[in-house]
């Protein structure tokens, strides 16, 4: 396994984190049991970086990540979650204000089995009043740092500027990260435009979802996926071109996700042990640059093309 450094925080992380979003079953069932095998699995392989939110699942993925961290010895791994987005009954809910952030804090140590958390993410800010959070949820956040209860403050979202106005608009240094997902992977660089702007601000880069959400996989992308149709088709054609080659899409997406040594660690996420290792293997393994070429040109203009978050 590979380490970076993740901007000023002092944390080395692993070139590959684990996403925790499979263990909501957001993308599909799972067995429970190989989930918690994979989070294992992941350990074994080096991956030190575990990434989860209260609104995967609706609270479930941090209470089964919960279940292996509790066997895991705490200095294996570094564990990031999130405030201000949840979900009650079905239901997507927001609430970024202190208190809420503060309860949730307490409430993510809980099922997850832990004493405190590495980085502590406001969660998809596109969906806050910008000012609020810089002005109530961080600061609230802080103090749990202050009091040692999080180490590191960030933000995720799947908006760059949203995450660049946040660094704006807050004292330097306060945030240590940012997870941003989509804009690094075969179909869409625009995170690079960035990367010299959160470094100047010594901010560490998270990228997540390598595989653009299902879009870069074989089976493709779920029912709710919000893409738009163009883009759907051509990362289905990408597909096809790839299989017909013995060259699975997801490798070459996973390996093109890695490729850029900028950008600290980015998060995948699997219930199946299997995969762990297969994208663990990818990460020594050369990237096939005509494959690389071949694929860019058949998603052609529907590269950059992005969508609204859901």
């Amino acid at each position: 396994m590979i380490y970076r450094k993740l901007g000023n925080t002092g944390l080395k992380v692993s070139v590959i984190g684990y996403g925790a979003s499979s263990l909501g079953g957001v993308f599909h069932d799972f067995d429970e049991q190989r989930g918690i095998e994979s989070v294992f699995t992941a350990i074994e392989a080096g991956i030190n970086l575990f990434d989860v939110s209260p609104y995967y699942g609706y609270y479930k993925a941090e209470k089964v990540l919960g279940k292996a961290l509790k066997s895991i010895p705490r200095g294996k791994f570094y564990l990031s979650t999130k405030v201000g987005r949840y979900g009650e009954d079905g239901h997507n809910t927001w609430d970024y204000s202190a208190e809420r952030a503060t309860r949730s804090v307490y409430e993510s140590l809980e099922r997850l089995n832990i004493d405190y958390i590495d980085i502590i993410n406001v969660h998809d800010i596109e969906f806050a009043d910008l000012q609020q959070v810089a002005d109530e949820t961080i600061p609230a956040l802080v103090r749990l740092k202050e009091e040692g209860v999080v180490k590191h403050v960030g933000c995720t979202d799947l908006q760059l500027e949203n995450l660049r106005w946040m660094v704006e608009h807050v004292p330097e240094g306060t945030l240590g990260s940012v997870l941003n997902f989509c804009h690094y992977c075969l179909n869409d660089d625009k995170l690079v435009d960035f990367l010299d702007f959160f470094e100047a601000h010594h901010i560490g880069v998270i990228n997540a979802s390598p595989f653009s959400m299902g879009l870069l996989t074989r089976r493709g992308v779920p029912v709710w996926h919000p893409a738009p149709k163009p883009l759907v088709e051509a990362c289905a054609r990408a597909a096809e071109h790839c299989e017909a080659k013995g060259y699975p899409i997801e490798k070459l997406a996973m390996q093109y996700a890695l490729q850029n040594n900028r950008i600290a660690s980015t998060v995948f996420s699997t219930t199946r042990p299997e995969n762990v290792l297969r994208n663990v293997e990818y990460v020594n393994e050369p990237m096939d640059l005509q494959l690389l070429q071949e694929v860019q040109e058949i998603i052609g203009d529907q590269r950059r093309v992005s969508w609204a978050n859901t």
